[in-house]
């Protein structure tokens, strides 16, 4: 193993650890101004679908993006907590059984099972809410024009022109043959939206030249993208024991994938090349961007 490699595993374990730190404090006990009350069965069942561990890879990206590029640090990690609190949302929608009907997410009981479909509906629809709470705040310390930009560019990669848009298109994929383009655009709307956000928000977060921002935007894309493909491979070679939820269940459903349509060989040569394109956009950094090509082949490599 790589001397960076190492490196970027510590790196993401203590940003993992201080994104749940940050995200238990937000969902604390504590009535904030304008809030009424915090009932208890609602607040227990948004810590579990949002303190359960996980890569906090999605903050992960963000909170280096901004280090890249000068951004602030405890800015940065409100901002990944806030799209974690988007990102484990749509999970918990997800698992539903009017969705995908998962009983288990990260080894452990889903939210619908543990704490019944309503309090599931609405630990997502409070989760959803509760990330631009974060953004917004005074205590993310950003300009009032930042805070603007992350709320917008966060609305549109969550709400129906990405990652929810590409949910209902998944849904109605179920059973039908699409072709390549198809199979991109629902793939880049449904994993990729908020993964190109990520990176995005690093660039905001710093103030970055709208050079630099399409930099970042171009990173996410190829690494949203490499990040479906190296799940859909998952869940067609991996099991439930490792992967910590159901797989099999494209297959079985007759969803439409580019690792069904095109095979493994092809897949791994596509995550391959959409590495290298991550390297050649970061290089103009040299080694400063050494975790975020790293982060490239984590992505494309993983095994859960």
């Amino acid at each position: 193993m790589s001397e960076n490699s190492v490196s970027f595993e510590a790196r993401l374990r203590n940003n993992a650890a201080e994104v749940e730190a940050c995200l238990a404090s937000i969902l604390g006990d504590t009535v904030q101004p304008d809030e009424i009350a915090r009932p208890e069965p609602l607040l227990v069942a948004m810590r579990h679908g949002l303190l359960n561990g996980g890569k906090r890879l999605r903050p992960f990206l963000v909170m280096e993006s901004a280090a890249l590029l000068g951004g602030d640090p405890g800015a940065a990690l409100r901002i990944g907590a806030a799209l974690e609190c988007v990102h484990s949302y749509s999970l918990v929608h997800d698992d539903l059984p009017a969705m995908d009907d998962d009983d288990l997410r990260r080894g452990q009981p889903t939210v619908h099972i543990a704490h019944g479909e309503a309090n599931a509906i609405l630990a997502g629809d409070s989760l959803l809410t509760l990330a631009f709470d974060i953004i917004a705040a005074p205590e993310t310390r950003l300009k009032d024009r930042q805070k603007t930009e992350l709320i917008l560019a966060l609305a549109r990669a969550s709400g129906i022109g990405g990652m929810a848009g590409g949910q209902a298109l998944d849904l109605a994929a179920e059973g039908c043959v699409l072709d390549e383009a198809g199979i991109t655009t629902l793939q880049a709307m449904k994993t990729g939206a908020l993964i190109r956000f990520a990176c995005e928000a690093g660039a905001i977060i710093a103030g970055s030249a709208d050079a630099e921002r399409q930099l970042m935007r171009q990173y996410g894309e190829k690494i949203g993208l490499a990040f479906q493909l190296a799940d859909d491979l998952l869940d067609l070679t991996a099991d439930t024991q490792t992967m910590g939820k159901a797989t099999g269940k494209d297959a079985a459903r007759g969803k439409g994938t580019l690792v069904a349509l095109h095979g493994k060989d092809w897949t791994a040569t596509q995550l391959e090349q959409l590495v290298r394109g991550a390297e050649d956009l970061l290089s103009r950094f040299g080694d400063r961007a050494a975790i975020l090509i790293e982060a490239a082949r984590f992505i494309a490599n993983r095994r859960n």
